[in-house]
């Protein structure tokens, strides 16, 4: 439990890691405002922003000046400042106070008198042997080892949403200036690396010195009037061939639409990463349908794209891909979770097992069919994504990640006759038991179940379905259910809990 007084946290909720470093969930916030703003100012960021490679932004990038800047890779975060206190919150409810960069982000607004602010930002590792990862946050944010390693959690700004709840300008020019303004002089809280630039061989050549001279994750490009890019070099991954759709566009009859891909986790089960629809000539996508075709699997899973489910197939194939980037959090914060299947050699079928965090590949392209790789934990292995991007979970088992099973609060069935048929209403209430990391975010915490068959209706089963995290609501939404749908001339069938 965190002793020191930080108005904008409940300190009775806040872990203490390290000295005065701590950390919470968004509900210790005194504003869960600022919660909902990280959420929804990543979400902006997400569809606004358009990612290219080199090449694509010697083609695409639009004629304007530009403020590019470094991309740091790290945990984008919110920062903010009221009457002398600080705290950081990023999109998955994760809140952190009392690191050094805190104290002075206080004193250098107090200096330019400013009572109240909110900043976006990256949350890193400073180091000096290679670029920031952002693993490093996820291990020294998380558990750090001594006082030093929270000393070198560093937080670069780039943008403003809030100063002295003051409506700020529109133009990324001005926000800038006053970024610069306010922490040009700080050391453990700065701004991130930036030029304005006036032309686009001056982006490119940004491009070339970080990226490509200093390893750098890539480079962002913001223009007032031209938009907002991230450019970064494209990365390869070698992946497993799960299944394919075929066209159904008359001109492209016969010709395979994409592939499902998948990785093989330790435990040799595979995970769907995603799908590749790019990169093909027409020869090989005619080619490609007819071997396809050849190798047919059955699945209990299905995946479907645009309408279109795909026709699993053994896993033979080992391709090689390219992608711009790899997303391993959805806009919330929470993770990017794909399912996880086993592969019965023997039954030539697919079982599903749960779905894990992995991610999603950024405009994925094919490169070549690998002929020199074969399916294995070491050709598709798991951590060729991690390398990119944190993947939780990545050396469990899955088949060991057994859920934990629901608990019924309530059951009530309902009959009545009508014309020699009997029409059935069915009431549930149950607790999942898998809400939280039980269930890796997939799963509400109490789900309300109502069915009414009759078999008089053009429609025989009809469902309503109703889910909550309180079950206070929850036995409430279960109640305005039952009111509504059991009255006068339904009949208790069972005894009814």
């Amino acid at each position: 439990m965190a002793n020191t007084n930080n108005p904008l946290v409940d300190t009775s909720r806040v872990q203490l890691l390290m000295g005065d470093y701590g950390v919470a969930n968004a509900r210790a916030l005194t504003n869960p405002f600022w919660h909902l703003m990280a959420q929804e100012h990543r979400r902006m960021l997400a569809s606004h922003m358009a990612a290219f490679d080199k090449p694509t932004m010697k083609l695409k990038l639009p004629e304007s000046d530009y403020f590019v800047s470094r991309k740091v890779d790290g945990e984008f975060s919110l920062l903010v400042v009221q009457s002398g206190s600080c705290c950081i919150v990023n999109p998955g409810g994760t809140v952190r106070v009392g690191l050094p960069f805190m104290a002075e982000a206080v004193k250098l607004l107090k200096d330019a008198k400013v009572d109240s602010a909110v900043f976006a930002g990256e949350l890193y590792v400073a180091r000096t042997d290679r670029r920031p990862r952002c693993h490093d946050v996820s291990r020294v944010a998380r558990q750090p080892a001594n006082a030093d390693e929270v000393g070198t959690l560093r937080f670069a700004v780039f943008d403003i949403l809030e100063i002295d709840q003051k409506k700020l300008s529109h133009r990324y020019a001005d926000n800038w200036k006053q970024i610069e303004k306010y922490f040009k002089s700080g050391k453990g809280i700065h701004p991130v690396e930036t030029h304005h630039v006036k032309t686009l061989a001056d982006v490119e050549k940004h491009y070339e010195t970080w990226v490509e001279g200093e390893n750098a994750e890539g480079i962002v490009a913001r223009s007032d009037v031209a938009g907002l890019y991230k450019i970064k070099p494209r990365s390869t991954l070698d992946v497993a061939v799960l299944g394919f759709t075929e066209s159904n566009e008359p001109d492209r009859a016969g010709m395979m639409h994409d592939m499902l891909i998948g990785l093989m986790r330790p435990d040799e089960t595979y995970q769907v990463l995603g799908r590749v629809g790019g990169g093909f000539t027409d020869d090989q996508r005619r080619e490609f349908l007819s071997d396809l075709k050849d190798i047919p699997a059955e699945s209990e899973y299905t995946e479907v794209n645009e309408q279109l489910a795909y026709q699993m197939v053994r896993p033979e194939w080992v391709i090689e891909i390219s992608c711009l980037d790899l997303i391993s959090q959805n806009t919330r914060g929470g993770s990017v979770d794909r399912m996880v299947l086993n592969w019965d050699n023997r039954a030539a079928k697919y079982g599903a097992v749960r779905r894990l965090p992995l991610a999603s590949p950024i405009s994925p392209q094919f490169l070549r069919k690998r002929q020199d790789k074969t399916p294995n934990p070491q050709d598709l292995r798991l951590q060729q994504v991690a390398d990119i991007v944190e993947v939780p979970m990545i050396d469990r088992d899955a088949r060991q990640l057994t859920l934990p099973g629901s608990t019924i609060l309530k059951r009530e069935v309902y009959t009545k006759q009508l014309k020699g048929q009997t029409m059935v209403r069915k009431l549930l209430l149950w607790k999942t038991n898998k809400h939280g990391d039980a269930g890796n975010g997939e799963w509400p915490a109490f789900v309300a179940y109502f069915t009414d068959f009759s078999p008089n209706r053009k429609t025989p089963l009809e469902r309503e379905i109703r889910v909550s995290e309180s079950q206070e609501q929850i036995e409430k939404l279960y109640e305005i259910m039952k009111t509504e749908n059991i009255v006068k001339g339904w009949v208790d069938a069972v005894g009814s809990r």
